[in-house]
């Protein structure tokens, strides 16, 4: 039995029948029949019996992903996000006794207006453009900057992310924030409700707030060693809601290293009511001491910015 071209070749002498080969499929086979007596001149019958497509089983197939990555060259690794520090800091650990991360709108506003705050650092993130940033700080910008809110021993950062980090990055941005740079004793996370994430029904004249924390946060209540407690009054992210991304990896790691971590969620997005309803929190139990004065209510980027979009009237597992 030989492969020729797809079909099965057997060869049959007489009344034995000899397979050569190792490969049998089932199909498309090429008979060859050979007389056993030399004096008669050998015929070669040629049988071909098809595939029945409706009833035989079906090759496997070749679109197999498994199948496409034997041909496919493996997609080259992305370069490592990195963090840039300047002086004093750039060849140090940092260790503040607070570090916030502002990654919604209303508390990137909040904090681009805090005149106080000194640029000290940034977050590289090699895929994302720098093309369109201008020099100086800006909302519009796709930037991740570091930020020292104040100079004394109990160091304060901030971290103003003003770009989406992909999913596939936000275990190693927040590795790089969290455990090789900057190892903080407390951490804070500003970010939004998704709609499409919430189990419940959100209407776009609610302004609410939600919060999770990890175990070391939730033990105790009021002053603790490392400083009072945060948003000790407000209600937990209802259960069965999700919160993903870079905000989830950060809390995610904050439990993982023994850290006291607090995710504050908002929502709307956009809006000066969220905006004062943020405000108010920062100066009642994350920075009672800070000057928050300068914030400007007016900027266009706190006008609502609401999408046609018929999942902010919907209600999840409803």
């Amino acid at each position: 039995m030989n492969n020729l071209g797809g079909m099965v070749v057997i060869c049959k002498s007489g009344k034995e029948e000899r397979q050569v080969g190792r490969r049998k499929r089932s199909g498309r086979y090429l008979w060859l029949d050979n007389s056993p007596d030399p004096k008669n001149q050998r015929q070669y019958q040629l049988l071909v019996s098809m595939d029945d497509v409706v009833t035989d089983i079906p090759p496997p197939s070749r679109f197999f992903e498994e199948d496409l990555n034997i041909f496919t060259p493996p997609s080259p690794s992305l370069p490592t996000p990195f963090v840039v520090l300047s002086d004093p800091f750039a060849n140090e650990t940092l260790r503040p006794s607070f570090l916030i991360f502002a990654m919604s709108s209303p508390s990137l506003h909040i904090f681009h207006h805090v005149s106080s705050k000194k640029l000290i650092g940034t977050l590289v993130l090699p895929e994302i453009p720098f093309s369109g940033n201008t020099i100086a700080p800006s909302l519009n910008n796709k930037s991740c900057n570091i930020y020292a809110l104040n100079d004394t021993e109990k160091l304060v950062l901030l971290v103003c992310v003003q770009f989406h980090v992909p999913a596939e990055r936000c275990h190693a941005v927040s590795k790089l924030l969290l455990c090789e740079k900057i190892v903080p004793e407390r951490v804070l996370v500003l970010d939004s409700i998704q709609i499409q994430k919430f189990r419940g029904r959100l209407s776009r004249d609610d302004t609410v707030v939600y919060k999770l924390a990890t175990s070391s946060q939730r033990k105790g209540f009021g002053e603790s060693p490392r400083g009072p407690s945060l948003l000790k009054d407000m209600e937990y992210y209802p259960s069965g809601s999700v919160v993903d991304g870079l905000a989830a990896a950060l809390l995610a790691r904050c439990q993982i290293r023994d850290i006291q971590g607090s995710l504050c969620i908002s929502w709307p997005e956009f809006g000066k009511p969220v905006m004062h309803l943020i405000r108010s929190l920062l100066m009642k139990d994350v920075l009672p001491d800070f000057d928050f004065s300068s914030t400007n209510y007016e900027d266009e980027s706190l006008k609502s910015n609401w999408l046609k979009n018929p999942l902010l009237d919907a209600e999840l597992y409803t």
